[in-house]
């Protein structure tokens, strides 16, 4: 009987580890949706104001090096790890630098976007991806700009 019990209590556990981890990849992919409704929005609204899209940047994981990239769009935080292109993706732009790299640029492969940007980061700063577009499109990052608006509705 004792063996029975543990098979049971086995498969039982297996069960649930099978659910939780079924809740969390739904919980994120919902996630994911909702963030990249947000990212497409900012773009439409971004296009419509007429803010203007930059050539991107991609750093090195070192923070050193600098590498072209083929991509155009807005930076997303001050720090210039984070952008949108105007295709309406969400890249990181720190990659693996090099002689290479230096040479014929790189090409960052887009991620999903993050309702929170920074969650789970060491340093316990985090902020809402609403936040950030708000803001960029309100200028506020801009030096000498004062302009706030309202959050987007979700």
């Amino acid at each position: 009987m004792g063996e029975d019990d543990g098979r049971e209590w086995r498969e039982r556990q297996q069960r649930a580890v099978r659910a939780h981890a079924d809740a969390e990849a739904r919980r994120r992919a919902a996630e994911q949706a909702q963030a990249a409704e947000l990212v497409a929005w900012f773009v439409a609204e971004a296009t419509r104001r007429g803010l203007p899209a930059t050539r991107l940047v991609a750093r090195g994981y070192d923070g050193r090096g600098r590498y072209r990239t083929r991509l155009t769009g807005w930076y997303v935080d001050r720090a210039g790890t984070r952008a949108v292109d105007t295709a309406g993706r969400f890249h990181l732009l720190t990659v693996p630098g090099g002689l290479r790299a230096r040479l014929f640029g790189v090409d960052p492969q887009p991620s999903p976007a993050p309702l929170v940007v920074g969650a789970g980061g060491r340093d316990g700063e985090s902020i809402p991806l609403r936040t950030l577009l708000t803001r960029l499109l309100d200028g506020i990052d801009e030096p000498g700009s004062t302009t706030r608006a309202a959050a987007p509705e979700a």
